[in-house]
């Protein structure tokens, strides 16, 4: 049974994805992806659930809540993502290929900021981004939001995290498992009306 789900849940359109491609998609995105976050979560949306069909628009919000829980939750969306096409090994191939361009582009960024961080022209290119992945964040939560908010109890669910989050400063964690524990109460009450 172990075997039949692993054929049935981590393979794509009948075919298994290779460690290569899976490493060089996310080295893409970890090359590409600027401002990140929500911006990193955007950008491997677009990639893995959109263009490449390799994972479904539910599992990856499943992933990202987990992501969110866990800790850095773009590094954790792409490790989820890989290990949801291959198991332990595309989850770790998917976060080294991930982690590599963005430590290696640190590493470099690091050296010219301390070397040069009193130019002018540098400070005013760092402040010119800012609106730039505010925007990005912006895009994928509508986004996200028309395709998963339906109906009044999902409304009302993400009404109440978002004044949770920013009204009350509450921390993610805690929003989301608290949306769980609502979820499964209702789920609960609604078996128990039938």
């Amino acid at each position: 049974m172990t075997r039949r789900w692993y054929n049935c849940c981590m393979q794509t359109s009948g075919k298994q994805v290779g460690l290569a491609d899976i490493f060089l998609t996310f080295a893409k995105i970890g090359i590409t992806g600027f401002g990140g976050g929500m911006a990193i979560v955007a950008l491997v949306e677009r990639v893995c659930v959109r263009e490449k069909n390799w994972i479904g628009p539910e599992e990856f919000l499943h992933g990202l809540a987990f992501g969110q829980i866990l800790g850095p939750f773009s590094l954790n969306v792409c490790t989820f993502t890989g290990h949801h096409l291959r198991g332990v090994r595309g989850g770790i191939t998917a976060a080294v290929g991930f982690i590599l361009p963005s430590f290696l582009l640190v590493t470099l960024l690091s050296w010219l900021y301390f070397t040069y961080n009193k130019l002018p022209q540098l400070q005013a290119a760092l402040k010119g981004t800012n609106p730039v992945i505010i925007g990005l964040i912006v895009v994928v939560a509508l986004d996200m939001g028309r395709k998963q908010i339906k109906g009044f109890n999902s409304s009302l669910m993400a009404l109440a995290a978002f004044a949770a989050t920013v009204l009350l400063k509450l921390n993610a964690a805690w929003v989301l498992l608290a949306a769980a524990a609502w979820s499964l109460g209702l789920g609960i009450w609604q078996r128990r009306l039938k």
